[in-house]
C-alpha cells in the first residue's frame, strides 16, 4: 500500500488523488513528500516513517531511511524586507541518507554520496562523500557501501550475531542475566 500511495502522491497528474494520496501518507505512515520532481527507483526504507521530504529533485536510486528531513532553510531579512537562502536541496544519484538526517537549504548532495544518522547539512556535499555531524564531509571509501546495498544482509545472520553479542556480554558482566 505505501508504494501504491507514493506513486500516486508523486507522479499522479490528479490534484485530488494526489492531495487523498497524500493524507493517506501522512495518517498512515507519518510521512510527507512533497518534491518537484523524484525519480521512480527512489526507495523509502521503512515505509518513510517520520520522514519530511521536500526536496526540488531527487535523482535515481536513491534510498532514504526513517526519520530524514530534506527541506529549506529560508530566512527573512527584516532590513531587505526579502527572504533568502530560498530553495530546497537537490539529491544527486545514488545517495543514501542514514537515519535522521536534516538536509536544508538550495544545496546539492553530490552522487555516490552517504548523508550519515544525525547529521546536519546546510551546505553543498561533494560527490563520493560522507557527510556527518554539522556540516562536516569525508571521502567516502569506493571499497564499501555504506548503510545501504542491494545485497542485503540475510536477517538471520543479524539475530545470530545479536544472540552471540548477548551471550558474550553476559559472560563478561556477570550482575546482568
Amino acid at each position: 500500500m505505501f508504494d501504491k500511495l507514493v506513486r500516486i502522491n508523486c507522479y499522479s497528474k490528479s490534484k485530488i488523488l494526489k492531495k487523498v494520496a497524500a493524507n493517506l501518507l501522512e495518517k498512515f505512515y507519518c510521512c510527507e513528500i512533497n518534491c518537484i520532481e523524484i525519480d521512480k527507483s527512489v526507495l523509502f526504507a521503512h515505509h518513510a516513517r517520520g520522514c519530511t521530504v521536500a526536496a526540488s529533485k531527487i535523482y535515481e536510486n536513491v534510498v532514504i531511511y526513517q526519520n530524514v528531513t530534506i527541506g529549506s532553510n529560508l530566512k527573512f531579512n527584516k532590513i531587505s524586507n526579502e527572504w533568502e537562502n530560498i530553495g530546497n536541496p537537490i539529491i544527486c544519484k545514488n545517495v543514501v541518507i542514514a537515519d535522521g538526517a536534516k538536509i536544508l537549504g538550495p544545496i546539492i548532495i553530490g552522487e555516490n554520496s552517504v548523508v550519515a544518522a544525525g547529521a546536519i547539512i546546510t551546505k553543498n556535499t561533494l560527490a563520493n562523500s560522507i557527510a556527518y555531524g554539522i556540516n562536516q564531509f569525508k571521502p567516502k571509501d569506493e571499497n564499501y557501501d555504506l548503510v545501504f546495498n542491494s545485497n542485503m544482509i540475510n536477517f538471520e545472520k543479524i539475530i545470530e550475531t545479536n544472540h552471540k553479542l548477548i551471550a558474550k556480554f553476559k559472560e563478561e558482566n556477570k550482575d546482568y542475566k
